[in-house]
């Protein structure tokens, strides 16, 4: 497969997966997710391969999450299903890789953006980063992250990051559990290569049992997803849900308050 939107480097038992779209801040479209889930299979297929790194070009952002050019401001319900699908598709095809992934965070990395760096095994941030869930004010979803997220935050915390779609500092994220290091300004590619040296020390085989056992509850795989998928399916195309991608347009505050009626 070659790629448009990702570039992908196998070295010395590392394969760098770089989401390439720097213009965009890196924004997931649909051929992003195909091409990502296409890489991280190929990194899991090759025997060569002992740990996978995921960034994102630029400084600028990891990734901000879904374009909203391509993805959200155009769906409705049947698009809908299939980005649910294809995220899920990623997602579990993340954890369930038998290679552990760093997630390698610089900048902005926000709701999908956000989403991907929790699926990895570990996150490494500079000091520079951001973190943040945006889809409860843009018109997005992040359905599979009320499975995971808890998981890592606790429930209370979880709650507020997706309720309330505020920002949080490398520090903060740190402090809460959601991420591993946080590497000084301008560090954080040899900061993330140097715990893909220290996990390429380690023997491959328990490292993908436990990766296995950590992910043996499955968060994307029970019954309550496929029902919250369908139940926002006719929101997705709703004046809603237009009123929020249509305010991200014009850099405004959405009004929901005429939904509150």
């Amino acid at each position: 497969m070659t790629f448009t939107d990702i570039l992908y480097d196998a070295t010395d038992g590392v394969a760098t997966i770089t989401i390439n779209r720097p213009e965009a801040l890196n924004a997931l479209r649909t051929v992003t997710v195909t091409e990502l889930i296409e890489a991280f299979r190929r990194a899991d297929d090759d025997p060569t391969i002992g740990v996978a790194i995921l960034t994102g070009a630029g400084d600028r952002a990891f990734c901000v999450g879904a374009d909203q050019k391509e993805l959200v401001a155009k769906l409705d319900a049947a698009g809908w299903r299939a980005i649910a699908r294809d995220l899920r598709d990623l997602f579990a095809t993340m954890r369930g890789a038998g290679i552990p992934i760093i997630a390698a965070v610089k900048g902005w990395c926000i709701g999908g953006g956000h989403e991907l760096h929790c699926f990895a095994d570990i996150t490494v941030a500079d000091a520079n980063a951001r973190f943040g869930q945006v889809g409860a004010k843009v018109g997005g979803a992040p359905i599979y992250m009320t499975r995971l997220l808890p998981k890592i935050v606790g429930e209370k915390k979880a709650r507020e990051i997706l309720f309330l779609c505020e920002k949080y500092t490398a520090t903060d994220a740190l402090n809460m559990g959601l991420i591993n290091r946080v590497a000084p300004a301008g560090t954080v590619d040899e900061v993330a290569a140097q715990i893909a040296a220290d996990l390429l020390a380690k023997s491959p085989t328990v490292l993908r049992i436990l990766k296995a056992a950590i992910a043996g509850e499955d968060v994307l795989g029970d019954d309550v997803i496929p029902m919250i998928v369908e139940s926002l399916a006719s929101f997705f195309g709703s004046a809603e849900q237009r009123e929020a991608t249509t305010a991200f347009a014009e850099k405004r505050e959405p009004d929901y308050q005429q939904f509150r009626r």
